[in-house]
This record gives structure tokens, sequence and C-alpha cells, in this order.
């Protein structure tokens, strides 16, 4: 016989990832020859940049949308490339 696990109700409409501290790389410094600009008004609150961002510099707000921490961004773009509304682009620095 199988044991069910029965849910009612989710907690929240996010999914669980396990995320990388922030700051575990250390502050990016002036080496970034690039950097995600979001445009709030296309964004749809997805999560997709945020669950995606490999060093877990952005939120997601649902009221506002999403933010960028710069301190510790590296550039690489992934948020960029992978937004379905293309709420996010690469500006040089």
């Amino acid at each position: 016989m199988l044991n069910r696990i029965i849910v009612e109700k989710p907690i929240h409409n996010r999914i669980v990832v396990a995320k990388p501290k922030i700051g575990v790389a250390g502050k990016t410094g002036t080496w970034r020859t690039e950097k995600p600009l979001v445009d709030n008004s296309k964004c749809k609150k997805c999560y997709q940049c945020e669950i995606f961002c490999p060093v877990n510099v952005i939120r997601v707000d649902p009221n506002t949308g999403a933010t960028v921490d710069y301190d510790y961004c590296k550039g690489c773009g992934i948020c960029a490339e992978l937004c379905p509304f293309n709420a996010i682009r690469m500006e040089p620095e």
C-alpha cells in the first residue's frame, strides 16, 4: 500500500527552489560589461528571472515587479534571455 500525501490548499503560488546565498561569489566590482534593465510595465511577475538567476540577485514583488541588486549582479544576461515577455534587456555599463 502506498502512502499518499494530500494537499488541500497550496501555501503560496511560488515554486520552491534551492538558491545560493547572496554574495557567495562576492560583489561584482567594475568588470561587468552589461547590466539588466527591467521594464516593469511589461513584467507579468512570472518569477522566471528570480528562479533562474545564478547569483540570486533578482527579486520579484507581486505588486511592483522585478528588481536587480547591481552590487552582486554579474551581467550574465540569463534573465534577459529567458524572460517570456521581453521585460528585461541588457544595457552596456
